[in-house]
This record gives structure tokens, C-alpha cells and sequence, in this order.
């Protein structure tokens, strides 16, 4: 399930200004989406991979965590479960009611904020665990959101993102194939086309997806804010793989070339950085 995009700022004089609003086919597409194994399994794997690297499996109650573009909430769900003190902001005004609506329903204390990830409304150094899946690549600033999700985070604090993958050919933010290999005229012109006269290509998304990452790019930016950066192999438990897959991911590791192609094989980019200054 791809989250909702946060805007590209739009300026008026001195202030800026966001579309709050949702195509009734994105909201419903999303409502139900965010409901479904296959979602709730994927964001547990997350959370329970962010735990394992900063080492606080089994101490419920002990972080705050922030997630950007959260959606419905149903990632927000699964880490107060565990005790955590969860802070949840997106754009899309009528999917943040719904979030709020459920939490209610379970009687979770989630904090639920409409909002953009270029401006985030917490103070410095406020947060232990800053999450942004699928999120970056449909910010037109996306370095002023990477800055801020350093800025909110502490020392020691851990950044998950994960977005596009310019590397690989297949991608799902366009019904188009190849999308992630297409020269930049013509990715500007089918980004001009999803938000005008063909919003099926972008599954009715307000905002498309801009930009097209890879990891090395990700690295190198937030190595000059302060955060030392691994990639989805880095992170991989080996302890769950069978001897053949611990074998694969150790060459991975041990080779970069054999990292660039492997890369080059993943539809999305993920970056799992620790804030070391």
C-alpha cells in the first residue's frame, strides 16, 4: 500500500499553502487498504526492524515515534500496541478523521495532526524513532523533509524511509512500465497528465511522485546532516534466513558491485539512519 503523498508547497506572498483535501477513489482505496493483512504485516516488519537496530525489543513504552504521511493509522496501531507514545501527521485532512476515528474505537491515545513533512510541528530533538515509507519521493522539496526529520529526531534517534528506487525498472507509483528508467522530459510530462487529464496513472493521487531515488543519493545527503545511513541488506536479521539467504546477503555485504545489483533488482528504496550528531 503506497502512503498518501504530502504536498509540494505552493507560496502565496510569505505563506504557504497545501491541498487538504482527497479524490473520494484515493480515500476509500486507502480506508480499505490500511485494513488489510498484507498491510499490517508489512508495517509490523518494519517496526519490529527498527526495534532490532536500536537494540529496545521488549521494552514497550519506552519511545516516542513520530510517522509521516501516517495515513489512516495503521501504522501508527501497531507501535502504541506495544506501549510507545505514537505522533501521527499527514496531509490528506479526511484520512487523518479516519485515523482518529479508529484510534478511538481502540481506545489508543495516538496524536493525529494534519500537516505537511516540510513543516513538522514537533521540537528539536523530540523523537526517538522518525518513520517516512513511501512518502519522499511526492514532496517537490524533498531535502527540506529529510532536514526536518533529522531535526526532530535525538541523539541516537533512528530515521526509516522508504521511497522510490531510480535503479530498478519496476515501480508501482505509475501504471506505466519501465517508469523509474524514463527521461526526465518525459516523467514531467506524464506528472503534468496524472494531475490533469489522467489521474488513473497516479491512482488518483493529488500529489504524484516528483522524484526518483537511490540509496547512495539518500546516504550521502543525510551523511551531511549528521546520520549514518544503512541500506535494506544492512538491516536484513539474518537469524530468520535459511544458510543459503545468509549466505547471498553476507556476498551482498561483503561486495559492492554486488550491492549496486542488488539494488538494482529492489523496486524501493530503504534507508535505515542513525542520528550521530
Amino acid at each position: 500500500m503506497h502512503k498518501p503523498a504530502n504536498p509540494s508547497p505552493g507560496t502565496t506572498g510569505d505563506q504557504r499553502s497545501w491541498d487538504h483535501g482527497s479524490n473520494t477513489e484515493f480515500f476509500d482505496y486507502y480506508a480499505d487498504a490500511s485494513l488489510t493483512p498484507e498491510t499490517r504485516l508489512r508495517f509490523t516488519s518494519v517496526r519490529d526492524m527498527v526495534l532490532r537496530q536500536i537494540g529496545t525489543t521488549g521494552q514497550p513504552g519506552s519511545l516516542e515515534v513520530a510517522d509521516i504521511g501516517c495515513g489512516a493509522g495503521a501504522q501508527c496501531e501497531l507501535w502504541a500496541e506495544l506501549g510507545h507514545v505514537v505522533h501521527g501527521l499527514d496531509i490528506n485532512a479526511p484520512l487523518i478523521e479516519l485515523a482518529k476515528q479508529r484510534a478511538a474505537e481502540r481506545s489508543q491515545d495516538i496524536q493525529f495532526e494534519v500537516g505537511s513533512a516540510t513543516e513538522l510541528p514537533w521540537p528539536d530533538e523530540s523523537m526517538d524513532v522518525c518513520l517516512s515509507p513511501e512518502l519522499l519521493e511526492h514532496v517537490q522539496d524533498w531535502e527540506s523533509c529529510v532536514s526536518e526529520f533529522v531535526r526532530i529526531l535525538k541523539p541516537g534517534g533512528l530515521l526509516y524511509l522508504s521511497t522510490t528506487n531510480k535503479l530498478c525498472p519496476r515501480q508501482q507509483e505509475f501504471a506505466l512500465p519501465l517508469y523509474s528508467w524514463y527521461p526526465s522530459a518525459l516523467k514531467r510530462r506524464y506528472e503534468r497528465l496524472a494531475v490533469t487529464s489522467r489521474p488513473e496513472l497516479v491512482n488518483h493521487a493529488i500529489y504524484p511522485a516528483v522524484h526518483w531515488f537511490t540509496f547512495y543519493q539518500l546516504r550521502d545527503r543525510l551523511r551531511a546532516l549528521g546520520m549514518e545511513s544503512r541500506d535494506r541488506f544492512d538491516v536484513i536479521n539474518l537469524a530468520s534466513k535459511g544458510a543459503p539467504a545468509r549466505s547471498i546477503v553476507r556476498l551482498i555485504r561483503a561486495l559492492p558491485p554486488l550491492r549496486w545489483c542488488a539494488h538494482l533488482a529492489t523496486s524501493y528504496t530503504v534507508v535505515v539512519a542513525v542520528k550521530t550528531a
